[in-house]
């Protein structure tokens, strides 16, 4: 075979499949292209049991619904309190620069102890919720206990689970 034989029937063949190569090689980039970041509102590590007073104060509050008997309950959360403090922001700009320079504001009480002044105080962000109570046979029970614990705790209900103990 000689290079004319091959080069028309390598155009004939392009122009028979030329719709297919194209799909494929559309194809192939898409492939190639990096992946979008994925957005988890929860980071699986940080994953922790909640306060031990909360819990029982809850257990004991939810035990006062009538017929509930006795009650224990295990909350998880994805991140504790966390204290945001009040910073000042010192922004000094060049031509081809700008700086910005934070600082936290320091408070100083009574015994002269520098303190950093607290912005806001975020509540912890719960995870799901594990109640396990004596009287978890009856629905409308049970319905009390899950609306009880997502006020308490801001769970949604799909992420409280109500259990009978045994």
């Amino acid at each position: 075979m000689d290079w004319v034989s091959i080069k028309s029937s390598a155009v004939t063949y392009l122009k028979k499949y030329r719709y297919v190569l194209l799909v494929l090689l559309a194809g192939i980039f898409l492939m190639a292209l990096p992946e979008g970041k994925k957005d988890d509102s929860v980071p699986p590590a940080t994953e922790s049991a909640a306060q031990p007073g909360l819990q029982e104060s809850l257990a004991e509050i939810l035990s006062q619904i009538a017929g509930a008997g006795k009650v224990q309950v295990l909350l998880t959360q994805s991140a504790g309190e966390q204290t945001v403090y009040q910073t000042d922001e010192d922004i000094a700009a060049g031509e081809n620069t700008s700086d910005i320079r934070r600082q936290t504001v320091l408070v100083t009480g009574s015994s002269r102890e520098e303190a950093g002044l607290v912005k806001q105080v975020n509540p912890p962000v719960y995870r799901g919720a594990i109640v396990l109570c004596q009287g978890a046979d009856s629905a409308a029970i049970r319905l009390s206990i899950v609306e009880a614990v997502a006020n308490a705790t801001g769970l949604t209900t799909d992420k409280i689970t109500v259990l009978k103990m045994k």
